[in-house]
């Protein structure tokens, strides 16, 4: 079954999927029938191969995973799903009769969120599922809300430096800018978000990170740390801006015209009223008439008080904005 079909299939409206490995069939069955009847869609796997290939086709809400299985164990099928940006964000609750510490640490360093201990308790496996999902919840509405908003976002494992999961958004923006993909994340952004971690630890103020695009300096892609999800990844929120942008922002906050609000934009940026008509197709003097009439509206008499006064308003609308 392709990952489309699959998709159609699973009522995701209604239902979290929860996807069971277990090489034992009655383990399989007994969880299956509780989770079943409390109202969860479930997938079941019985190998490591069967594990990856299904959790990439249906990427399930939650993995219920068994720590030992012939082949493939569960710490390594854990180490590969979280390997994977596709399916890096999905909680991983072990199951386990081995109770040794050092079998419970690998299981957690594998990048599991929890476990459960064997013989299964159908009613403590459900207590642990509502637990992650309703922090799996949460962070999904978040990086949903973001990305419609015209957010990109994207989450960074900082001691690899993987980039664990991102919006379709972000996936485009970093295609186009750095010409990178998951899991790479592209350098100067790891440098940034680790100086930023570090200055965080210091209580210095981090600097902002803006890529200008090789395409077009009038085009600038934006970062901003929004916050931990988990003990390592960190949630980045990407954001493209343009000239067009701060233009319309200033039209709008100081009730100019398009053309005043462009004399005011090249005035930020330290142009005389010659450069400005060659940029905008008019003469100085035209410039000047523009500079004028800004000049009422925001109450000032003098180019730098203008200048002071838009970029003030500017910093609060695009604090990202490099003059």
């Amino acid at each position: 079954m392709n990952d489309r079909v699959l998709a159609q299939t699973l009522d995701r409206a209604n239902s979290d999927v929860v996807l069971i490995v277990d090489d034992v069939p009655d383990n399989l069955s007994v969880l299956h029938d509780a989770l079943d009847e409390s109202g969860f869609t479930v997938l079941v796997a019985t190998h490591g191969e069967a594990a990856l290939q299904r959790a990439a086709q249906a990427l399930p809400d939650i993995v219920l995973l068994d720590a030992m299985m012939p082949g493939m164990d569960g710490f390594e099928v854990a180490k590969r799903l979280k390997a994977d940006a596709r399916t890096a964000h999905i909680p991983i609750i072990f199951m386990t009769g081995l109770t040794e510490t050092e079998y419970l640490v690998a299981a957690l360093d594998s990048g599991g969120v929890d476990y459960v201990t064997k013989p299964i308790k159908p009613k403590e496996v459900l207590a642990r599922i509502g637990v992650h999902l309703q922090g799996a919840r949460e962070k999904r509405q978040a990086r949903n809300a973001l990305d419609a908003f015209g957010y990109a976002t994207i989450t960074v494992r900082v001691s690899d430096g993987k980039l664990m999961w991102q919006t379709p958004l972000a996936r485009e923006l970093l295609l186009q800018y750095y010409g990178t993909s998951a899991p790479q994340t592209p350098e100067a952004v790891l440098t940034w978000l680790r100086r930023h971690l570090l200055d965080a630890e210091r209580q210095i103020e981090p600097p902002r990170l803006v890529c200008g695009s090789a395409v077009s300096g009038a085009r600038r892609l934006t970062f901003r740390l929004h916050q931990q999800t988990g003990d390592d990844d960190w949630l980045i929120i990407m954001r493209e801006e343009s000239d067009d942008t701060v233009i319309q922002a200033m039209s709008l906050s100081f009730k100019l015209t398009a053309r005043e609000a462009e004399v005011l934009y090249w005035v930020v940026k330290g142009k005389i009223n010659r450069d400005i008509g060659d940029i905008l197709g008019t003469s100085p003097m035209t410039v000047k008439k523009h500079l004028e009439r800004v000049f009422a509206k925001l109450g000032v008499e003098t180019r730098t008080a203008a200048a002071g006064t838009a970029m003030s308003r500017i910093r609060l609308l695009h604090p990202q904005f490099e003059q």
